[in-house]
């Protein structure tokens, strides 16, 4: 699976681009803001309709203009795709696969699978819970349609429940319609939990093989997926909160409250490791993920890693820079001594400058 190329108009700081990738490892090097990451997000929207930032259409369209386009063509075992996005100011974005408009996200995910690593993510592990399940969800969006559909229902029916809770205090008949809600929520949530808990279970035993290689062999981690409420006990759980979530006027438990551990032997990294150990295991889960995609969709995804490398240690960058061949990369960084200093092998070059991009030279 690759990305061949990437047309933009007026997104972000591009009033026009035109990029062609290679189908190996692919750098764009130059100062910070000139717009290296706008191309990676371009590219991400591209695969999952959304930012990797969580920003809003609007917010993506170039400042004096109403609209934005963009245009990506994948090759997906030798079959190629035209992926068009249409960013609208006012109104919902317009998506169309091979010219043909789509209603759905869900008939875009898996056409472009990506994998995406930023300086963010290595705080994955010490960050809160949110984080965490936005992983999750994100991956699993991309490798499993009725989960996107599951999770899409499951959102719209919290939101309306939580609307009914507040509502309820003001109109307390209100209160004998909560069960038809209720019941969805169940529905919904417990096919969410445990879509969750077999992804964890799955990514398990890759991250802790490449944990191990990591860590010179030195520490054994695993994952343990920690859901607020189990899918057998979801039921009660959310009987039990009742006058709760009636007070606060809102849901107090479900998958929305879910979180992951990273453990070595009976350690929590998210409260005891050391940086190092959460940056390692941060590395780690981004590798399995990878290898859980080509596992799961007989195929590569394509990388994406903006501005990593300069925030991992020589070992770190030498043990990532090895273990992404045989897959579509595409790096941003601020200079390119990295790489020449490990002796990576680089397909093509581009300078980013102000929204302009220029091809240099790899030799």
């Amino acid at each position: 699976m690759t990305v061949k190329s990437l047309e933009l108009r007026d997104f972000r700081n591009y009033n026009m681009l035109d990029i062609h990738f290679d189908k190996g490892t692919n750098i764009l090097y130059g100062d910070n803001a000139q717009g290296k990451t706008n191309v990676l997000e371009a590219i991400y929207l591209s695969g999952t309709t959304k930012s990797h930032k969580g920003s809003k259409d609007r917010e993506m369209i170039n400042f004096s203009k109403d609209e934005s386009h963009i245009r990506a063509f994948v090759d997906k075992c030798g079959k190629e795709f035209q992926i068009d996005i249409h960013l609208k100011k006012s109104r919902t974005k317009g998506i169309a696969v091979n010219r043909i408009p789509i209603r759905k996200a869900s008939e875009l995910f898996g056409i472009l699978n990506i994998v995406f690593f930023s300086p963010e993510d290595l705080n994955i592990i010490k960050n809160g819970p949110k984080e965490r399940r936005r992983f999750l969800d994100l991956e699993l969006c991309q490798l499993n349609k009725i989960y996107l559909s599951d999770l899409t229902k499951y959102n719209k029916i919290l939101s309306q429940r939580n609307k009914l809770l507040k509502d309820i205090y003001f109109k307390p008949e209100l209160r004998d319609t909560l069960p038809i809600w209720d019941m969805q929520l169940l529905e919904y949530g417990k096919k969410v939990i445990g879509e969750r808990r077999k992804f964890v279970n799955e990514i398990n035993e890759i991250v802790t093989e490449i944990h191990g290689k990591i860590s010179g062999g030195k520490e054994e981690m695993y994952l343990e997926y920690e859901p607020n409420a189990s899918e057998e006990g979801f039921e009660s759980e959310l009987q039990n909160s009742m006058a709760r979530d009636l007070k606060l006027g809102q849901t107090s438990v479900g998958p929305h409250k879910d979180d992951m551990s990273f453990r070595i032997k009976d350690m929590d990294i998210r409260k005891f490791g050391s940086q190092g150990q959460q940056r390692t295991s941060a590395l780690s889960l981004k590798l399995a993920e990878i290898e859980l995609v080509r596992k799961i969709i007989k195929d590569s995804p394509v990388l994406l890693l903006d501005d990593v490398l300069s925030e991992l240690d020589s070992s770190r960058q030498n043990y990532l820079l090895n273990n992404i061949n045989r897959i579509q990369t595409i790096i941003t960084c601020t200079g390119l001594d990295e790489f020449v200093k490990n002796r990576f092998e680089i397909d093509k070059i581009f300078h980013v400058a102000e929204g302009q991009i220029s091809e240099k030279s790899s030799e």
